[in-house]
């Protein structure tokens, strides 16, 4: 097979997980296939391949992107962060804690997506970004709750052909009080959960009041 044309490739550097690959690429190479094809990064999982189901999402300068829609050569000077990079050592990031310990996942497959995502929307809620559910989008009013009708909007665009809804909405909200509380300098232990926290707690009930058609607080009585 004839090599092809020097013009349809580049040699570039990729930052992924705080470490520097170079590879060449062509030009029309996605992001998700330079790290499962060429990288070995198969964390990353590609499922519709056009953007619509969310398992390939990573994070680009800390916020998400679908990396099967996104050209590796554009992705060249940026931090990229993928499911390999999300733990520190052997200690669990709390959200992939939070998944396991409320099982957030069924076969798995969405699961690095997923979790991805859910740090990018921590970190959104915390700086005060509103969603298309937030009552109150005035930059004064801050951070809406995060309530469970938030939770599900904000990681709408990531599906679970399994159906682990309720326990992916457990597990974003118990894993943003963690990261609350440890950056109070507070260290929860999540490794033997007692039950769902109280902003979980009640973000379920709101979710099941809002479909019976009562009130939160009448649900939760």
């Amino acid at each position: 097979m004839a090599p092809a044309p020097s013009s349809t490739y580049s040699a570039i550097t990729l930052n992924i997980n705080g470490e520097k690959y170079t590879l060449p690429v062509d030009h029309r190479t996605t992001l998700l296939d330079a790290l499962r094809e060429q990288l070995d990064l198969t964390g990353t999982k590609k499922g519709c391949d056009q953007g619509q189901c969310g398992a390939c999402t990573v994070l680009l300068d800390g916020r998400r992107a679908v990396s099967c829609l996104q050209l590796a050569v554009a992705a060249e000077g940026r931090a990229i962060t993928t499911i390999e990079g999300v733990a520190d050592g052997e200690r669990l990031h709390p959200v992939q804690q939070a998944f396991l310990d409320l099982d957030g996942y069924q076969c798995g497959y969405c699961t690095p997506g997923q979790i991805c995502s859910a740090l990018g929307v921590i970190e959104e809620h915390a700086a005060g970004w509103p969603s298309a559910v937030t009552a109150d989008v005035r930059p004064e009013a801050g951070a809406p709750p995060l309530t469970a009708e938030e939770i599900r909007e904000r990681m709408s665009g990531n599906l679970c052909r399994c159906g682990a809804y309720v326990s992916i909405v457990q597990a974003v909200a118990r894993a943003a009080e963690a990261q609350v509380a440890e950056s109070q300098g507070v260290l929860p232990d999540m490794a033997e959960p007692q039950g769902a926290e109280p902003q979980v707690a009640e973000a379920e009930a709101e979710a099941e009041a809002a479909e019976a058609g009562i009130g939160a607080k009448g649900a939760a009585a």
